[in-house]
């Protein structure tokens, strides 16, 4: 290792490590706090709560890791480029890309070190997490009577409005279920006013002093008349003790660990093994589903049967094919019939259709839930890459170390990061969307970032250059640039003098873009390019063919592409607009003709691209050729790229017909 890769290596360890460690501690704090209900009032021992800690601590690298490694290397490559380090490096012939060199090496190692963490560690410390939150909720549930809701202990659901006191022993307007013996159905109502949580702090037993109430028990008679009247008896009470035992409830294993088969628990091996066995158990259950659906049609006790045909409906009855409407067939009495049978046999279906649907949902999320499990374990090593070298680059680009606005910048990029995968993580499960891109989904939006700020560090160039982005928006709106002439006297010239100007511009006193201008004047009066030429124009013979390729073919695809593309995207969201107002048919049509619409947007959206390559074929210049990452860009955003790409198309013209001029 040379010693400049061992300085850099040295100085970003030492800022990826205080990083890594001042981000866990945070995180952890406010783990504490999350979970600070879980913990309070349990008389948990010290090593209890130590193990809660170091078993959710695993589960924090995903957010802590990600943002450590963005927010060291804006740190590090921003303090090199502010204390001229790197311009030191270039003087020497060293590159942006040779001082990451050493460091790429260092993060690709640690994103297989991840993977392999996230793969073994991870669930290994949500199992025991799980499992330890599980157990501790069952010691002392006394302790944790909320207000406003019913706080389940033992066979009795509790609710009360207030809670006051020292201790909270004091509560209003109390409300008590009692299970039965079947440990189901509440077959016991207390109503009071007030009530007193009289036991003691370490006690098995929960004392409850209930004052000024009704006790509702409902009766269960010999016969069924009877029981159909739903009997009660109410019973007031001044004074009534309740004591629950919870010495049962007390008496729990810390360190018992039941649940093993959450999808969070399971490596790759077990995930891959969970996501077939679902597949195939969804598999089976369709077609039960479908098999109960078929049998309860009644078409197999009834396909078979003759069907009586009315021979004055046939208009030939010797011909064993009818080709009219079957439903002519039958008389009026026959038909009312068929009716009420469709209708009494389809309401069946409809009915378990709706109770299955539920279940399947359920099932579909259960099972993305997995895909989603298993893909994260490899987007994590892969987001740590891409988001170094969204940092490294920034970080030299930005040119400030320190903590400042580093910190500033890395936080709303992590952001950004987080809520795009959490967003499409949340579709994923509720299968919105596909729950193998979920995983990579903000990882994906981030590698052009990192492509953009890598190529823009590497040229030595600004973080944004504004005159390029800002003069192609001018020139689209039409806002008068700086230094620009005014060409309006062209409009009074006449046609050879205008082709004076083209050949002899320099002669003249006039620049090049007055040509371009005196040739457009030329074209919107009607001239033909060949009776320009024949009239003195000097010019290539190839331009004619670039210019006719554009006006005639590209033109054109792109006006279609554009007018299609809008189309679709209005119908779009018009089809939910009649979905939520509740006009189904409308909302169908808009769909329709939304799909098809954007389906002919990417046969012209193709077309347009074809003509753009064939013009810059034409003109030798296929290095001018549109960017690959513009294109996929811009193909959901076309309605940005096209007032681009006319720009773009525009100039290049301009300039190959000045360069076809002889």
């Amino acid at each position: 290792m040379k010693i400049l890769d061992r300085y850099i290596l040295t100085t970003y360890l030492r800022t990826f490590f205080s990083v890594f460690t001042i981000l866990m501690l945070i995180f952890v704090l406010q783990t504490i706090w999350l979970y600070i209900r879980e913990l309070s009032g349990k008389d948990l021992d010290i090593m209890v709560v130590v193990k809660f800690l170091v078993y959710f601590m695993p589960k924090l690298i995903p957010l802590v890791l990600p943002l450590t490694i963005l927010l060291a290397s804006i740190m590090v490559f921003g303090s090199f480029a502010e204390n001229y380090e790197f311009a030191a490096m270039k003087s020497t012939g060293i590159s942006l890309q040779r001082a990451m060199s050493g460091l790429s090496v260092f993060i690709v190692i640690l994103a297989i070190i991840t993977f392999f963490f996230s793969n073994n560690v991870i669930p290994w410390a949500e199992y025991n997490s799980y499992n330890l939150r599980k157990n501790i909720a069952k010691l002392k549930p006394a302790m944790l009577l909320v207000k406003g809701q019913f706080n389940e202990v033992d066979a009795y659901n509790i609710k009360f409005s207030d809670k006051t006191g020292e201790r909270g022993q004091y509560l209003k307007d109390v409300v008590i279920h009692v299970k039965g013996a079947n440990n189901r159905e509440n077959t016991t109502t207390i109503i009071s006013k007030e009530g007193e949580l009289a036991s003691e702090k370490d006690s098995n037993v929960l004392k409850l002093i209930l004052t000024d109430g009704y006790y509702y028990s409902d009766l269960s008679p010999k016969k069924r008349k009877d029981r159909e009247k739903k009997p009660f008896a109410k019973t007031k009470f001044d004074t009534k003790i309740i004591n629950i035992d919870l010495s049962e409830l007390n008496n729990v294993d810390i360190d018992e660990k039941s649940q093993t088969d959450k999808y969070s628990m399971l490596d790759v091996s077990g995930l891959t093994e969970s996501i077939d066995s679902l597949a195939e158990k969804a598999q089976r259950d369709y077609g039960t589903f479908a098999k109960n659906l078929h049998q309860r049609s009644n078409l197999l006790t009834t396909r078979n049967k003759p069907l009586t045909i009315q021979k004055d409906s046939l208009s030939k009855p010797k011909d064993s094919v009818y080709l009219g409407n079957l439903f002519d067939v039958f008389n009026t009495k026959q038909k009312i019939q068929l009716v009420e049978n469709t209708a009494r046999t389809l309401s069946s279906p409809q009915q378990i259709i709706k109770s299955k649907e539920s279940n399947l949902k359920i099932q579909t999320e259960i099972y993305n839930r997995h895909i989603i499990s298993l893909h994260e374990k490899f987007a994590l090593g892969f987001a740590c890459i891409i988001l170094f070298f969204v940092g490294a680059p920034l970080g030299a680009l930005i040119r400030k170390g320190g903590i400042g606005l580093p910190m500033v910048i890395a936080i709303l990029l992590f952001l950004t990061y987080h809520f795009i995968g959490i967003f499409a993580t949340n579709s994923a499960k509720k299968g919105g969307f596909n729950p193998v891109l979920a995983p990579w989904f903000s990882t994906l939006i981030m590698l052009p970032l990192g492509v953009f700020l890598t190529k823009r560090a590497t040229a030595d160039k600004g973080l944004f250059d504004f005159d390029s982005i800002l003069d192609p928006l001018k020139k689209i709106f039409r806002i008068k640039l700086k230094n620009t002439h005014d060409y309006k006297f062209l409009n009074s010239k006449k046609n050879h003098e205008l082709i004076d100007i083209i050949n002899n511009y320099e002669a003249l006193g006039h620049d090049e873009t007055c040509r371009h201008e005196a040739y457009k004047v030329l074209t919107s009066r009607g001239n033909d390019l060949n009776d320009l030429t024949q009239n003195g124009l000097i010019i290539n013979d190839n331009y004619k063919a670039s210019e006719d390729l554009i006006n005639k073919s590209y033109t054109p695809h792109a006006k279609f592409a554009i007018s299609l593309f809008l189309i679709g995207v209005v119908l779009l969201v018009l089809h939910f607009v009649f979905k939520n107002n509740k006009l189904p048919s409308v909302a169908t049509a808009s769909i329709q003709l939304s799909v098809m619409s954007l389906i002919l947007f990417v046969i012209y959206y193709l077309k347009s691209l074809k003509n753009l390559f064939s013009f810059y074929s034409l003109i030798n210049k296929p290095r001018k050729k549109p960017h690959l990452i513009l294109i996929i860009i811009g193909f959901p955003l076309y309605f940005i790229s096209h007032l681009l790409f006319k720009e773009k198309v525009k100039e290049d013209l301009k300039l190959n017909y000045l360069e076809s001029l002889k």
